[in-house]
């Protein structure tokens, strides 16, 4: 036996075909690290809205028409490495809709997705409003013109009470 029977002799074993595996394992190309980019900025759009939304909030006492105005910020960062592919997408987006009716209606959505090297891109997450809170889908394009990002976005979210369709835009600045 290598090192004898006893307890000792099981942990050089062990530990000698640890190291003896782990040659391979050190010898592999670690992948480049991840990059991240802040891509946070203000965001506006309309909302249309199914009647059962429309009526839900009623019942909350909240008078509103089938559409309405958006205006807030997005909370965004993009993932990437350097080989420039299809890259994460974390973002919270915060908004108010409903103020050109004299309502505020607050909304929060956190949405997780991919973005492609063209600017497509696809979330999915939570959405929280007084109309309830439901999952959200989202698809878009972002449009670069230097250093600036012009996000055009369609969100989807389909509850109990019936569908919201939003379509949002904005702009953010690409820092790191």
């Amino acid at each position: 036996m290598l090192a004898g029977t006893g307890a000792v002799g099981r942990a050089t074993c062990a530990v000698l075909l640890v190291l003896g595996l782990s040659g391979s394992a050190i010898g592999q190309t670690l992948p480049p690290y991840a990059k991240e980019a802040n891509l946070s900025g203000p965001r506006f759009g309309l909302t249309l809205l199914a009647d059962g939304v429309v009526k839900k909030l009623a019942e909350r006492e909240i008078e509103v028409g089938p559409h309405i105005s958006q205006f807030g910020w997005q909370f965004e960062k993009q993932f990437f490495t350097r080989d420039g592919g299809v890259t994460m997408v974390t973002e919270w987006v915060a908004l108010v809709g409903g103020l050109e009716q004299s309502v505020v209606l607050p909304s929060l959505s956190w949405i997780v997705g991919v973005r492609t090297r063209d600017g497509a891109e696809f979330g999915i997450g939570p959405n929280i409003t007084p109309a309830g809170t439901a999952l959200v889908l989202a698809t878009g394009m972002t449009f670069r013109a230097g250093a600036v990002n012009v996000p055009v976005n369609v969100a989807v979210v389909p509850g109990k009470s019936g569908t919201r369709v939003s379509v949002l835009s904005g702009f953010s600045l690409r820092r790191r």
